[in-house]
């Protein structure tokens, strides 16, 4: 069997968590300005949505209690609410801009269920596309997004401060 090698350098930094700043970069996205520096796009009372830095697929939406919390339970109903109203504004801006076929929605709770960032509790909307072929290539360990952070930062953007 040939092998063929595709080399992603920067996904070492994220699996090496080498890529993070100091402190928590959800918080980081919660207590900054809205900018594609720190992908956040959307902010409410207790909630801020940002766009994923390693996508599943263009669009991939991360919807984040602003205070800085793993813990789901934990979360006042106020919090749950506000989190749970930002999932569906995320759900909607995405068939909106991207009329995507479907989703997939969810949370990693905790680091043996995968959460990269166990500590602070986020929810993950992927806008998924018919022929966009799985959501974690196994074989190859590649997606291709075809369009630039920047410009899905744009475009998101513009949908969410004409809600405000």
């Amino acid at each position: 069997m040939d092998l063929r090698v595709l080399f992603r350098p920067h996904r070492w930094k994220y699996v090496r968590k080498m890529d993070h700043p100091f402190g928590c970069v959800f918080c980081a996205a919660a207590e900054n300005e809205l900018s594609i520096d720190t992908l956040a796009i959307y902010k409410s009372k207790h909630t801020v949505i940002l766009l994923n830095k390693y996508p599943y697929n263009s669009g991939h939406l991360l919807v984040v209690p602003k205070r800085h919390t793993g813990d789901y339970l934990g979360l006042s109903n106020e919090e749950l609410l506000d989190l749970h109203g930002n999932v569906q504004r995320g759900i909607k801006a995405l068939k909106d801009v991207y009329q995507p076929h479907g989703f997939n929605l969810g949370a990693n709770l905790e680091k043996a269920a995968g959460a990269g960032l166990p500590d602070h509790l986020h929810f993950h909307i992927v806008p998924r596309y018919k022929g966009d072929l799985n959501f974690f290539p196994l074989i190859a360990e590649t997606k291709v997004i075809p369009e630039a952070m920047d410009q899905c930062y744009a475009k998101l953007a513009d949908y969410f401060r004409k809600l405000t």
